[in-house]
């Protein structure tokens, strides 16, 4: 398998997943916008895994492919409605309001024809208090857990963990701080960041 990422991305996260199942993998690192890498996925984002002759993308549909590749990690739900249902519910809430609340804040020229600095940093602003938002939902949430979903660790926590790593510092929100330092002493976590060449 190869992942191809940029660092400090949501690739981060099946990145995180591929070290906790000890999975036989090499990595490239690419640049967003570059043609080359555009010729591998034509939307040009990231992550993108390619296992064999399959091309996956989307960060949630790869980390559910690790999950399911190697059941031996126990990444995943259990197989029940039941449990299946409290990880989907939290991966859809992390790529479905949690990660598009940062483009705003990351790219305001994508939501206004405005391009002076004073219509971006209103387009900042909004994406703020909606990152402020699910941050407070999702801090809410953790008190007293110490993994995001079935109080074990799934796919779920790397993926928060990479959005956690852009909404630093975390002393607004103590569960989450919480969660991201004991995160950041995971051997998997680690050796992530090192690959990606991220402190």
């Amino acid at each position: 398998m190869k992942l191809y990422f940029a660092p400090g991305t949501c690739a981060l996260a099946p990145h995180i997943a591929l070290e906790w199942a000890s999975a036989n993998y090499d990595t490239q690192g690419v640049k967003l916008g570059d043609p080359v890498y555009l010729k591998v996925n034509p939307l040009g984002a990231v992550p993108a895994l390619e296992d064999g002759n399959r091309l996956m993308t989307q960060a949630d549909a790869i980390l559910k492919y690790i999950a399911e590749k190697y059941p031996e990690a126990e990444l995943a739900a259990q197989g029940t409605i039941d449990s299946n249902y409290e990880l989907d519910k939290w991966l859809a809430f992390l790529t479905g309001d949690l990660h598009p609340a940062f483009y705003p804040y990351f790219s305001p020229g994508r939501y206004t024809v405005d391009e002076s600095e004073e219509a971006y940093a209103k387009v900042r602003q909004a994406g703020s208090l909606l990152i402020a938002k699910f941050l407070t939902h999702l801090d809410h949430h953790m008190k007293g857990k110490n993994h995001i979903a079935l109080g074990k660790r799934t796919i779920a926590d790397p993926y928060a963990f990479a959005m956690l790593r852009w909404a630093q510092p975390l002393d607004q929100y103590p569960e989450l701080k919480r969660f991201f330092d004991s995160m950041m002493e995971d051997t998997g976590v680690i050796a992530a960041l090192k690959m990606q060449g991220i402190k």
